[in-house]
């Protein structure tokens, strides 16, 4: 298994990827629209609704699709490959089915914990991070068992983590795909900067080859799906791109956590996902309510073109990535919490800016 002797292979997987998901995406559109799995602005009555005619939902079938095919092709038959898949494959089916009934949000929930829970009893867990203040913290060290009827169970640190981090990003990820072509410039983005950065610190040899082959097969295929997403979009990411989510987010945890590069490269997404969970919180609404407050929203209502947001989001992934190739882990944290300030005030100044003006309208 030789996954350095030369890295330009690994343009392999990102090429069919990129390539079977520009031939099925077509397909999927022309079934989609017969099978009525659009989204109908007429009768899709969601406050982040901001196209004007149906478009097809159910993009995360060409996704799934794509980066299955370069599996098959480049990535061995094992339990942790079987696993990834299958539990991807079941957020797909209930992303796809969420598409068309439009699925409660704790339904939906409940199953990001269920298949994350999947990949995380595969043994994908988070068993350590680089201690910025030197040294290593070992999470897989921390455990706690559970009795129940007779029976235990040992559970760490490390897999709480690992449980909440899927699950994360699964979430995050979805209400980042808020205007056309967002979500996968930066899923592209870091899946791309994971995948090298794989290669950089390599520790399991298999590990790090599933890590590095999935990473750039999910950079393709999101590159592939990205000419229909982009503005005007012909088909949306849907529910079912959760199932391209959760792998990014293990492509994260193999071969070493690469937590604080995957946050860096994600981090304007993130930080909004944490301040819309916080505003709801503290509004006294459900984390679950949808509304049209997130940053690309407030983007559009400054007269921002989709376009232009787009590109924006694309922009500072791609800074943030590459300045993480070459931090420290000392100097990623500090960059983290300078982005966690910057971005986090620029977000809390344009709320009150716009709950003043919307006083002062009414």
């Amino acid at each position: 298994m030789q996954i350095v002797g030369n890295n330009l292979s690994l343009v392999l997987p990102l090429l069919v990827a990129f390539f079977v998901t520009v031939f099925i995406t077509p397909i999927c559109i022309y079934f989609l629209k017969k099978l009525n799995i659009v989204d109908d602005p007429k009768t899709h009555k969601h406050p982040g609704v901001i196209h004007k005619k149906p478009i097809p939902r159910g993009g995360g079938i060409p996704l799934f699709f794509g980066v299955l095919v370069a599996g098959i092709i480049f990535l061995p038959l094992n339990q942790t490959t079987l696993i990834l898949f299958s539990a991807s494959f079941i957020a797909l089916v209930i992303g796809v089915l969420d598409d068309k009934f439009d699925l409660s949000p704790y339904l939906r929930f409940f199953v990001n914990i269920a298949v994350s829970l999947m990949v995380v009893a595969s043994g994908i867990t988070i068993p350590f991070i680089t201690n910025p203040a030197g040294g290593i913290l070992h999470f897989d060290s921390i455990n706690t068992t559970l009795s129940f009827l007779g029976a235990s169970l040992t559970i760490s640190l490390a897999d709480i983590i690992a449980l909440f981090w899927i699950t994360w990003v699964m979430n995050m990820l979805n209400w980042s795909k808020g205007v056309d072509g967002q979500m996968p410039g930066i899923v592209a983005i870091s899946a791309i900067v994971i995948g090298i950065l794989s290669l950089r610190f390599p520790i399991s040899e298999q590990d790090t080859f599933i890590s590095a082959n999935l990473s750039f097969a999910i950079a393709g295929a999101s590159l592939g799906f990205l000419i229909f997403n982009f503005y005007p979009a012909k088909i949306f990411p849907g529910y079912g791109a959760t199932s391209l989510y959760l792998l990014l987010a293990a492509t994260s945890m193999l071969s070493g956590a690469k937590l604080a590069t995957a946050i860096l490269v994600m981090g304007i997404p993130m930080i909004d996902g944490v301040f819309t969970i916080l505003r709801r919180i503290f509004s006294g609404k459900s984390p679950f309510w949808h509304d049209n407050k997130h940053l690309h929203h407030i983007l559009l209502s400054l007269g921002f073109g989709q376009r232009q947001i787009a590109l924006f989001y694309w922009v500072i992934s791609a800074i943030l990535g590459t300045i993480s190739l070459s931090l420290t882990s000392q100097g990623k944290i500090f960059t983290i919490l300078m982005l966690i300030v910057l971005v986090g005030g620029l977000l809390l100044f344009l709320h009150l800016s716009l709950e003043k003006d919307e006083k002062e309208i009414i």
